[in-house]
């Protein structure tokens, strides 16, 4: 008798906030915001946005870091797709 295994696989979609910094010594970084060593996710784009306009709202009024060395961007919120095997 033969056993056949099947995979069973949960794939679903949640919402990251995308660091973004653009400068001439380190070229242009984008990563996913990590928070306790895990990456801070979301269930809804809104939620995601709003985490990033509480938590990095000084970047748009800090034009000293949006310009070199720094090159700061806004975090923008972009869909993460999480798939479990």
């Amino acid at each position: 008798m033969e056993i056949f295994r099947t995979k069973i696989m949960n794939k679903t979609s949640l919402w990251g906030a995308l660091w973004r910094s653009d400068n001439m010594l380190d070229g242009k970084n984008r990563h996913l915001i990590y928070k306790d060593g895990l990456p801070h996710l979301f269930r809804t784009k809104k939620q995601c946005a709003a985490w990033i306009a509480q938590e990095f709202h000084y970047i748009r009024t800090r034009k000293d870091l949006r310009l070199e060395p720094h090159g700061w961007k806004m975090p923008i919120p972009i869909e993460v797709s999480i798939t479990i095997e």
